[in-house]
């Protein structure tokens, strides 16, 4: 299976990847509509601190704790992809607390979400992916290690 894969030698922490994600996932046409003078929610978020910063976003567990651990059956795992149903959200956290990779965050309604490698954008690869000016977030296959 194809996941999101981050160079951390490679990462400038210029936060590009976070903008692209949420406009890819707001639903509308224009970047500038979408998110200016808007708090932004993206399913990848960039870390670190001095020299040294990464993008954080789910690594599609072979078996993850956050699917085993919803207690609202929210979180489930389809053909290797790991989504949420936000249907049956109810923002308890638990899977935020279990995650050993702090890959889920709230969105602006306090249901849980995280990366779904753009699957339901139709963008062809992942936002973050085609937005990184330094190509330090890769898609592509690798042996799963979880």
């Amino acid at each position: 299976m194809k996941r999101i894969y981050v160079k951390e030698e490679w990462c400038l922490g210029c936060h590009l990847c976070e903008y692209n994600c949420a406009f890819a996932n707001s639903g509308k046409n224009n970047m500038a509509i979408a998110l200016k003078d808007k708090p932004i929610f993206p399913r990848i978020h960039v870390e670190g601190k001095d020299r040294i910063t990464f993008a954080v976003s789910c690594r599609h567990c072979v078996d993850p704790l956050c699917v085993k651990s919803c207690i609202a059956g929210a979180i489930s795992k389809k053909d290797g992809v790991v989504v949420i149903d936000k249907q049956k959200c109810v923002g308890c956290f638990t899977c935020v607390l279990v995650c050993p990779y702090g890959a889920l965050a709230p969105d602006e309604s306090g249901v849980m979400q995280k990366c779904e490698l753009c699957l339901q954008n139709a963008c062809g690869e992942p936002a973050c992916v085609a937005g990184c000016p330094n190509r330090a977030i890769v898609y592509e296959e690798m042996e799963a290690t979880e």
